[in-house]
């Protein structure tokens, strides 16, 4: 067998054996998900058992809806927002630089260097002041400051990414600021549009702290997850179950955008 041959099927079946224990736990839980409270307090792995959808229905009937369609106003609305934020600030700092662009890009990337919990308490003063503590409000707002500066950076290196030529062929066309962007940038930085706001709803979906110290009864599904294991014991089972519905709509989305992530993450890699 040739070298190459033997290096491309240990490549390959490496990648399998790295995504079944990537997976694996995944598939545990949802297994999980589907059994007893006692074959799932079983130390013993339980594969061969009798499936119940006992689990998903109190899960239901515990009142996870209002969380859901909390998360989803949250994430929509912030993806979006940073969205629509974070493209005229990449144009800003790529296509057209404004005086001292890297310190402002310093500036957005330091935001990211302080712990969450060193700005917790002057957030919940200003918070409580404001009247926005246990809003969903106070959740947008803290979900877009915590992702723009993601996606002014991942746009950003997108946006450097096209040619030169393009938009100065565009410029001679006479095409305005506007024209420009609409016509010509944004067609071209779809895919990476596409990944950042794929990374963008995934961080958001999945935010607890900000949504455990400012929220309580008007909040999102990891809190409802936290509160569902509060009730006095940890019900195995049950706790698979909500997990796995709040893990659900992140890897549909995922699934679902898996082309465009692929090519926005790539973009640009090869010249």
């Amino acid at each position: 067998m040739k070298p190459n041959v033997l290096k491309r099927s240990g490549i390959a079946v490496g990648g399998w054996v790295g995504s079944l224990v990537l997976f694996f736990p995944i598939f545990y839980m949802v297994v999980k998900s589907f059994q007893t409270e006692i074959d799932a307090a079983n130390p013993t792995p339980q594969f061969l058992f009798t499936p119940t959808l006992t689990n998903y229905a109190e899960a239901l009937q515990a009142g996870i809806g209002p969380y859901a369609v909390n998360s989803l106003v949250v994430v929509v609305v912030s993806t979006l927002v940073v969205l629509a934020l974070a493209v005229p600030a990449a144009y800003a700092l790529s296509v057209r630089p404004v005086a001292k662009a890297q310190d402002v890009l310093f500036f957005f990337i330091s935001t990211k260097m302080m712990p969450i919990a060193a700005g917790i308490i002057p957030i919940y003063i200003v918070a409580s002041a404001l009247g926005l503590l246990n809003t969903i409000t106070i959740l947008v707002l803290m979900h877009i400051g915590m992702n723009l500066p993601l996606g002014i950076w991942m746009i950003r290196s997108f946006m450097q990414e096209i040619p030169g030529e393009v938009l100065e062929a565009a410029s001679v066309d006479g095409a305005a600021g506007w024209t420009k962007m609409r016509s010509i940038i944004l067609p071209l930085i779809k895919p990476g549009l596409a990944s950042t706001a794929l990374l963008c709803a995934v961080f958001s979906w999945n935010e607890y702290f900000y949504a455990v110290n400012l929220t309580t009864s008007k909040s999102t599904l990891p809190l409802f997850l936290q509160k569902f294991l509060s009730f006095g014991e940890l019900y195995t089972a049950h706790v698979a179950a909500v997990a796995t519905l709040v893990s659900l709509p992140v890897i549909i989305a995922g699934w679902a955008a898996q082309k465009s992530l692929v090519r926005g993450l790539l973009f640009g890699a090869v010249k």
